[in-house]
Parts: structure tokens; C-alpha cells; sequence
């Protein structure tokens, strides 16, 4: 009976049994879904919450535990990309060497786009308050994977103003 239906008609009863199924929806019901987004946003956010405090106590070991701590992680700033997770911290402590450099980090204008049940992205404002050597800050696009049931920053890409 299907197979005599126009084929816009096919096409619209196809695209409404896969949104009733969830398949629209990373293959989960919608409510599901919603509900399931909700709660990833708040793990991530939390990730980022918890970098934050960490490097406002002068804990860059810390902060670079919401990375994913990998050869492939990569972070793209205005010396081109740095891949791997123990460059990157080397990085950070070369370019962040005392309190006065790292200042008090915040996080502002957060944006966070679930891709997929595993990756998600964020966009945002980073600012650092830094009194005796001025302030410095800019704007960030994350790429997460949740890796082992944990959300990591696998992808940085961070610019500054």
C-alpha cells in the first residue's frame, strides 16, 4: 500500500514514522532526548566549572584534567595547532609560569551543542583577570567526546583578543 503513495507523500510518512521512532533524535524518543541533552549539558558544564576552579588555585595539572588525555588532543591557538596532552601542558606551563600570568579565569556566553550522544560542542568567552600584568581574554571553540562515561575536551581551539 505504501509503495503506491506518491513519492513526497512516502517521503513525509517516512520522515514522520522516524521522528515518532527518535531516530531524528540521535535514535532516542524525543522526551528522552530533551531530557538526555539536559543532563550532558550539565556534565559538561561542569567539566568547564571544574577547569575553572583549578586554575584559580594555580593548578594547571588540574586544568588539564577535563582534557582527554591523548596523543590526539588537539589545541589551536595563534602559534597553529599542538597536538597531544602532555605538550599541551607543557605549553600551558611555559606561556602560564606563576599566579601573576594565570590571574582568575572566567568562563562567560557558554553555548553548548550536543552533536551526538558522545561529541558535543562548545563556544564561548574566556577572560583572565590579571592585575599586574593586564588582562587578557578571548573566545573558544571546544570539541568534547565523552570517553569512558566522561566528558573531555578533545579539540581546543582558543584565540585572544
Amino acid at each position: 500500500m505504501i509503495g503506491k503513495l506518491p513519492l513526497c507523500k512516502r517521503l513525509v510518512l517516512g520522515a514522520l514514522v522516524l521522528s515518532s521512532t527518535g531516530y531524528l533524535q540521535g535514535c532516542q524518543p524525543a522526551a528522552y532526548a530533551h531530557r538526555n541533552t539536559t543532563a550532558e549539558a550539565a556534565a559538561i558544564r561542569n567539566v568547564l566549572t571544574t577547569q575553572t576552579a583549578a586554575w584559580n588555585k594555580g593548578d594547571i595539572p588540574g586544568f588539564m584534567q577535563g582534557y582527554w588525555k591523548s596523543d590526539s588532543l588537539v589545541f589551536l591557538g595563534r602559534r597553529g595547532p599542538t597536538y597531544g596532552w602532555q605538550q599541551t601542558l607543557d605549553n600551558y606551563r611555559k606561556n602560564y609560569p606563576d599566579a601573576a600570568a594565570m590571574g582568575q579565569l572566567d568562563f562567560s556566553g557558554l553555548r553548548i551543542t550536543l552533536l551526538a550522544p558522545t561529541a558535543a560542542q562548545v563556544i564561548g568567552h574566556w577572560h583572565l583577570a590579571r592585575p599586574t600584568v593586564g588582562d587578557v581574554g578571548g573566545y573558544f571553540l571546544l570539541v568534547l567526546r565523552k570517553i569512558d562515561g566522561q566528558w573531555v575536551v578533545a579539540a581546543d581551539h582558543t584565540n585572544s583578543q
